[in-house]
């Protein structure tokens, strides 16, 4: 699943008239690194959740799409602004795609740049096989995050900490697995057929609590293309 519903307040004016996750990034969209990712791995059957501007995702990317040494993608739809007039946060919207989505699938983020970061079947199935619900990516506390959102453990479980502890090192990527199970007691019926919204970062911290969250560290290039400038340094350092 490709989050592609926000209305990237921060990003505007630039978001008044593109949605951000097709902003162009060192010469393609946003969404596009990761979805090609995605597909390197093997990972073609994608989700793309829409609400801001929500028509022009299925008029710029179809149902199928083929980039040169990528294998095809096919794509589909979740429609938040459509059916119901809004984004439904981050759980909610995902809560809503579940009937489309696998037991076992990724959730990227369509705002996010990580070129360098690998999607394996290894680890989908190192995910499926253990006991945790969710398995997230992480990296060091950047600059506009120094606080940090979680810790991680030398065993690898993410760590529910109080932002800027001496252990908060880690922000969440945005990358993650998930188990449909994960979402089983968030109070929203499967498909959220109400429109329901619903964040994303309680359920998490509810579950590291009961220890069913793993993570792992990822070290390379990542930028949360969360405002101008930042979409700025990207673009400007690919010249």
């Amino acid at each position: 699943m490709v989050l592609a519903a926000g209305r990237g307040e921060r990003m505007r004016p630039l978001t008044d008239q593109t949605p951000k996750p097709l902003l162009r990034v060192r010469g393609q969209p946003l969404m596009h690194w990761p979805m090609q990712a995605l597909a390197r791995g093997g990972f073609v059957q994608q989700l793309v959740n829409t609400a801001w501007l929500g028509e022009q995702f299925p008029a710029h990317l179809g149902e199928h799409i083929q980039w040169p040494g990528v294998s095809e993608i096919h794509i589909r739809y979740s429609h938040e602004g459509q059916d119901f007039g809004r984004a439904l946060e981050t759980a909610g919207g995902i809560v809503r795609a579940l009937p489309q989505l696998d037991e076992v699938f990724w959730v990227v983020a369509g705002d996010v740049f990580a070129p360098d970061l690998m999607f394996t079947q290894q680890a989908m199935q190192r995910f499926a096989a253990s006991a945790a619900l969710a398995h997230l990516w992480l990296v060091p506390n950047p600059r506009h995050n120094p606080g940090g959102d979680f810790g991680l453990s030398a065993t690898g479980q993410v760590l529910n900490l109080p932002k800027g502890s001496p252990g908060c090192a880690y922000t969440f990527s945005t990358v993650a697995l998930y188990k449909k199970a994960f979402f089983a007691d968030c109070g929203l019926p499967t498909g959220n057929p109400e429109g329901v919204a619903l964040a994303l970062a309680p359920l998490l911290r509810a579950a590291m609590d009961r220890g069913l969250v793993s993570g792992e560290v990822y070290e390379g290039d990542w930028t949360d293309v969360g405002t101008p400038e930042r979409l700025a340094q990207l673009n400007g350092s690919s010249a």
